[in-house]
Order: structure tokens, then sequence, then C-alpha cells
């Protein structure tokens, strides 16, 4: 399949038409998810009627934008107007917005052509989109395994080649743990630096939405394309977006690049090396440092104490805003409504029908940590390791320009293979520290792993650094072994509209 610079620029040229692309796409997504379930749905009338328009445009020497005739798939969790927004939970089955998310717009203005609603951890809760209302998604590389989450739809998606970009949220790494386990590009932005909304909250503070592609080129195109000032975001950063895809061939030579120590399983940090980093991650991630220094960079290992602490500083905070922000449904606003003797009554049933587990442990985490006589003990506490853990990146960016770390610790696991809570919640231990911090971190597969399965590379740069990063990203890829390609079926056809 062709990347999404590629088709962009053979339409934009009126060398392909848009209507054919997308045949072809959904031609695969027929044939193929319904092995993967990519897709909660498939938006098949809609895309043929943006595609249309996107040709129309050309044959009338109008510029479509840079996108111009992509398929690209969103979210479940992003606002679509007209379109089911399910958060793959039962509460919102049947909600349809009455508006578009920013993002939404962004991608739609670029000449991006919709082509469904990826699947997902229930209200983004999960990292290996086992937690979905509506059943769990495969990995493409292997359909035993998970693909990560919570925005495992969208990753498997690209993987799969059911569309060359996706869209998904990051809250403690549902980006870019996603696109390790299945072997693409994911990138969780600065907070602030893409609008959130239109985004079914999670946890506020936290929430970012992000690309997934197969190739950093079309991930930075695509950053560029969502990122920007809105009005309608209190939290957006009001600067200009820079030239994202400028930055992919500067090279590194000069660049300081660092190691973190309690990232790679070799200690040496204040904090100590965390356990369960699998050795042959880590392995990966000592080669592609080898690979930067090869091309100029210069290359040291760097502590960054807090993050060892951040798993549980991150599962105190993100369950308190869950809490607050899930408090919205309760049957008499929108959603799913089960009428009982009274008010009081309705809301239970409706809270119990609706969620599913994974939700209400959170909610009931998360109430706790802000209950009278806990809030200090707990959610006080975990704000104070949060502000530790900006503290610790700063001071080691003051030395480095961007920091390398694994992505996920393992390679994708089959499914139950983490049904403890506990051990879930440590496949986010790389990724969850970039949240607390607010900084932009992405991962760029480098080889495989145990059974031959991709290894992500998590780079990590400064607030508002996402130049830096991607000119690493880009020197990482072209050093990169390539993978195998993933292993489909003749498959069952998937669900659509």
């Amino acid at each position: 399949m062709s990347t999404a610079n590629a088709i962009a620029q053979d339409v934009r040229a009126g060398n392909r038409r848009a209507t054919d692309v997308l045949k072809a796409f959904l031609s695969r997504i027929e044939a193929h998810d319904g092995d993967v379930h990519a897709f909660n749905t498939v938006t098949a009338d809609h895309a043929r009627a943006a595609a249309a328009a996107v040709d129309a445009a050309v044959d009338a020497g109008r510029d479509p934008g840079p996108l111009a005739g992509v398929p690209v798939a969103f979210k479940d969790n992003l606002c679509t107007r007209g379109v089911a927004t399910t958060c793959s939970s039962r509460m919102l089955e049947t909600w349809s917005p009455p508006y578009d998310a920013t993002v939404v717009q962004a991608m739609t203005a670029a000449g991006a052509v919709m082509v469904g609603k990826t699947n997902l951890d229930e209200f983004a809760m999960g990292s290996s989109t086992e937690n979905s209302a509506f059943g769990p998604t495969r990995n493409p590389y292997d359909l035993s395994r998970v693909p990560g989450g919570s925005s495992g739809g969208s990753a498997a998606a690209v993987a799969a080649g059911f569309a060359p970009l996706a869209l998904g949220s990051d809250t403690g790494g549902s980006i870019r743990q996603p696109a390790s386990l299945c072997g693409i590009v994911g990138i969780k932005p600065t907070y602030g630096r893409v609008s959130r909304y239109g985004l079914v909250a999670f946890a506020s503070s936290f929430d970012q939405i992000g690309p997934f592609a197969t190739d950093v080129a079309d991930a930075a195109l695509t950053l560029g394309v969502i990122s920007g000032h809105d009005r309608a975001d209190s939290t957006s950063i009001p600067i200009a977006v820079p030239d994202y895809a400028a930055a992919l061939s500067r090279g590194v030579e000069g660049l300081r690049v660092g190691v973190v120590s309690e990232l790679t399983g070799t200690g040496g940090g204040a904090g100590g090396a965390l356990d369960g980093i699998d050795a042959d991650v880590t392995e990966r991630v000592i080669e592609a440092a080898d690979a930067l220094a090869a091309a100029g960079a210069t290359v040291g290992r760097v502590s960054v104490p807090a993050v060892t602490y951040g798993l549980t500083a991150y599962y105190l905070i993100a369950p308190a805003e869950a809490s607050s922000n899930l408090a919205r449904y309760d049957g008499t606003r929108y959603g799913l409504r089960i009428d009982g003797a009274d008010v009081s009554e309705m809301n239970r049933l409706t809270r119990r029908a609706g969620f599913g587990d994974e939700v209400k442990a959170r909610i009931m985490l998360g109430t706790f940590a802000l209950s009278a006589g806990y809030y200090d003990a707990y959610y006080g506490k975990a704000q104070r390791v949060r502000m530790l853990t900006r503290r610790d990146f700063d001071a080691a960016y003051a030395d480095f320009d961007v920091l390398l770390s694994p992505t996920s610790p393992c390679v994708a696991f089959r499914f139950g293979e983490r049904s403890d809570p506990m051990t879930m919640y440590r496949c986010d231990t790389c990724t969850i520290p970039s949240n607390l911090s607010g900084d932009p971190a992405m991962s760029v597969p480098f080889g495989t792993g145990a059974e031959d399965l991709p290894v992500g590379v998590q780079v990590m740069a400064p607030a508002l650094g996402e130049e830096t990063m991607l000119t690493v990203a880009a020197a990482l890829e072209r050093a990169a072994p390539q993978l195998p390609a993933p292993q489909l079926s003749a498959g069952t056809p998937s669900r659509g509209t």
C-alpha cells in the first residue's frame, strides 16, 4: 500500500483518482477486518462521497489539501457529526454527535477521507483493547495477540493496511504503546499542541490526540495538519506550527541523546532500574542508540529518578479525573438510560449497565482518591510526584536534546495473558512519564523481539520539541531493520454502514 504522502501527491497532480484509492482500501477492509476487528464502524458511503468531492476539486483546478484523497481512520472517542461515537461503550452505543472534533475538521479540510471509527478500550481505559464492549481488536502480526491499547483499533488499522493514517488519543501511552506492538509510528504531541475539542474526555490533564502512520514522514505530515491553536480548547497553545517535514532530513550530527537508565534495565540512576522490561526490548534500544551515535549524535546515559514512581502517580491522578469526567453519564443527559423507580435508581441502573468492569474499577479508585480524609494522602501526593517528574525531565533536557527508552516493556502479548490489573498497568511503565510531564514523545519501530514481533523505541523531547524529536525519529527509521509483513488470512467481512 502507498504512503499518505505518495497518495496525496498523486491525487493532487491528477495521476490517481481519490475514488480509486478509496476502493482499494475498502476492499482490503472488507477482506480482512472480520479477523482483525479494527473498526467499530466502516463509513463506506460517507467515504465515497468525500473521495468524489476530492476528485471534483482536482478536476476544477482546486487543491484539495495536503492529504488529498488519503483514507484515514478515527478512534471512536473522537466526535464525528452524524456518525456514531461510542467510545466502545454500551453507554454511548447509539450516540451520534452533532459536531466534529477539531482534529476531524482539520483532517477533512486537508482532503483526508474518513473510512471508519476504530475500536478501543472502553472510554480509552486499558492497554490492550481487550476492554471494548464490542469485542477485542487483534494484532495483524499475530491474531492471537493484542494490538496494545487503548488505541488498538487505530494502530491495527494502519498496520493491517486498512488506512495509511489514523488518529488516536494518548492518556498514558495509548498511541505509543499500540504503535510499538503493531510495528508502526505513533506520536503523542506536547500537551496543548493539538486541540482536544471533540475528544471524549478520560483524564483531561493527560489526554492528547496524535497520529499513527507507517513511516515518520506520514506522521510528521499529519501532525502538521492537526496542530495549531484552537479557541474552543482553553489548553491549546497559541503559537505557530513549524514545518515538521523539513526536520526529517536535518540529520542528528551534534545532537545529544540520553538513554534513560531507569527504563533500560541497567540501573545507574538514583531511582534504580525498573523491573519487567524484557531483555530483547532493551537490546533494541541500545542498538538504536548505537545507530544514532554512528550517524553523528553524542549518546550518553541519563537518570530521570521520578519515572520509577510514574505508574503509581498516574493511577491515582488519572482515575480521579475520570471519576469526575464520567459523572455526566447519569441517564438524564444523553447516552444510555435505564428507567428506575426514581432518579437515584435510574442513575444506578444506567451506570451499572452502561459501564464495563475496567471503567467501573477506575471510577471507584478515583472517587476513593478524592474522598474526604484520603485526598491529601493519595491524590495530593501523586500531584507532587507529577511535579517531581517534570523537574527531573527538565534536568535531563538541560544535558540532552532528546531521550531514548523502550516504548513498551515487551512485545505484543497473548489475549488473557495479563488479566491481573497490576500486570496490565505495568505495560504503561515507559510511556506514562511523558504524560505526567506533558512533553512530546513518539514510538518508532526498530527491529523485532521475541517470536519475531515488532519492538518500538521511544524518542522523548522537551515541550514543543517535536522538530528535534522527528529529526531523531527519521534517523532511527533510516537505520532500522526491515520488519516482516503482517500475516492476514482471507478473512470475513467487517461491520459497515
